[in-house]
């Protein structure tokens, strides 16, 4: 064997690597969404992703690592949404949380299922009994940090405890969203009573 070709023939698994982490990380989405956790395997994500079972475990040690890598990138490329629609608002806090909820209900609407299944996280425990901290409470404290923000800019009431009220901005907005989907309300309705609720109460 030539120079060239046992130098081609090094790198090529490190240019499969990649693109074989790619296709299971697809496949994965696709399952867990369509099937959930429980019934979803870690060979049913590689067959399919086209790979074989052994595929799998080169990127994952398990299931539960490979479901946790999903609901990270769910969760950035949700942020990724909300970032872009804040950072054209005007800056006002009522404009901020309504943008705010735009990127999320635009995000449910065009990544059909895909909160819903990264949602479940909660129910995923680990080998040594530890619970995967749930995407809901993640969520809570990035609203945490935004509440803090505000306040620190003289827009929020500084005498909350922002970790509590990131945490009940967050559950109100999943209770909203849940109750307008089974009472069939306008989204814009659920946006603007949510967004005037929510600045009526954090405003000093």
């Amino acid at each position: 064997m030539d120079s060239d070709t046992l130098a081609k023939t090094e790198t090529r698994p490190a240019r499969r690597k990649p693109e074989s982490l790619a296709k299971l990380k697809k496949a994965a989405r696709k399952l867990f969404v369509e099937r959930g956790y429980h019934a979803t395997r870690p060979q049913d994500i590689a067959r399919e992703a086209g790979l074989g079972h052994g595929t799998f475990y080169l990127h994952y040690d398990d299931k539960r690592a490979c479901f946790l890598s999903f609901v990270e990138d769910a969760r950035l490329e949700l942020q990724d949404y909300v970032d872009a629609r804040v950072a054209r608002s005007d800056g006002t806090l009522e404009r901020t949380i309504a943008e705010t909820l735009n990127a999320i209900y635009d995000y449910s609407e065009t990544h059909p299922g895909v909160l819903g299944a990264a949602m479940t996280d909660e129910a995923v425990i680990d080998a040594e009994g530890v619970q995967a901290t749930p995407l809901l409470v993640r969520w809570g404290r990035d609203w945490a940090d935004q509440v803090r923000r505000a306040a620190e800019a003289g827009d929020v009431a500084s005498d909350y405890d922002v970790n509590i009220i990131g945490q009940a901005i967050l559950g109100a907005i999943h209770q909203t969203s849940d109750e307008g989907y089974r009472s069939g309300r306008k989204r814009q309705d659920l946006i603007d009573n949510v967004t005037r609720f929510l600045v009526r109460a954090l405003r000093p």
